[in-house]
């Protein structure tokens, strides 16, 4: 009976010595008028007469968008896979022993984010201006193929080598970062095992080095989905530009603005998703108790409420 007592008197006591979180009436207050301002925006936004939602309902699956739309997202794969590997390579020669091919690499680097993408655009659409023909043969010797550039640059082939070529130079220096975040003892134990150069950075240190590549190179994708919207310029029929032909005619340039800005917001969420979770597999090593999903967090909750409700 005593050693009861003893237990409760020990388990009130705990109670009693709970933290308690300090009290900030400034942050509440804060975000009762964030709140407010938010709610005052919306409602203003949607209630607008102007706004003309009709004509977004109208367009919003309209088969010209959705063809723009597929052009945005084939654009956005090409010029990320281009510019990846392309990346790769130029990390790879900007850390060679070798000084010119190290110095090659790094004046591309230089070349390429020091001149503005809509400049590269418009000079890869205007090359056969300069290039009439582009052969292959022997320098200084006989050309066994010649073709017309502009056959061989299309609008697309210049917007993808605009954009690709671009993302290269910054993915190579998200690659080298990566790959000089790996312990130097890793490349050597690698060696030690008669590993060549080439077999260590592609078994031992480019996979641990993606744990660090991945979530700027998600960035990059997100990014570049945006920055296809540049190739208006050169008349490539992506969602930007299927959208200006439309509203070059009837004139409701914001309500489609909204379209465009709807589906851009609808393909980076996917984008995001997709990098939370690839980012969140190759973390693992990393980490004892990885973070709950958001399907996960949805679960517990519910879980949390049943139980709650059954009390």
């Amino acid at each position: 009976m005593t050693e009861t007592l003893v237990r409760a008197d020990s388990g009130d006591a705990a109670e009693s010595l709970r933290p308690v979180p300090p009290r900030r009436p400034g942050q509440r207050v804060a975000a009762v008028v964030v709140a407010f301002l938010l709610v005052f925006l919306l409602e203003g936004w949607i209630t607008n007469p102007r706004m003309q939602w009709g004509t977004v309902g109208e367009f919003l699956f309209s088969p010209v968008i959705m063809e723009g739309l597929r052009t945005t997202l084939l654009l956005t794969f090409l010029a990320m896979a281009l510019g990846i590997a392309g990346g790769i390579v130029l990390a790879v020669l900007r850390m060679s022993a070798n000084p010119i091919l190290s110095r090659l690499s790094w004046c591309y680097i230089w070349l390429f984010r020091g001149t503005p993408l809509l400049v590269q655009l418009l000079f890869w659409y205007f090359l056969s201006a300069v290039v009439p023909t582009i052969g292959l043969g022997i320098p200084w010797g006989p050309t066994f193929v010649r073709a017309d550039t502009n056959d061989l640059i299309t609008q697309l082939t210049a917007a993808v080598l605009g954009l690709g070529l671009h993302e290269a130079a910054y993915m190579a220096e998200i690659v080298r970062a990566g790959i000089t975040s790996v312990d130097d003892g890793q490349n050597e134990a690698a060696q030690a095992l008669g590993m060549s150069r080439g077999q260590a950075l592609r078994r031992i240190v480019l996979p641990q080095a993606l744990r660090i590549i991945i979530p700027p190179t998600g960035n990059q994708v997100i990014s570049m989905l945006k920055t296809t919207s540049l190739v208006f310029a050169i008349a490539v029929p992506e969602l930007l530009t299927s959208i200006q032909g439309i509203y070059s005619r009837n004139f409701q340039q914001v309500p489609l603005l909204v379209v465009a800005c709807f589906w851009y917001l609808v393909a980076t969420s996917v984008l995001g998703v997709g990098q939370y979770y690839l980012e969140r597999r190759f973390g693992r090593g990393t980490s004892r108790h990885l973070p709950p999903t958001p399907l996960q967090r949805l679960r517990a909750a519910a879980r949390n409420h049943r139980k709650e409700s059954a009390r």
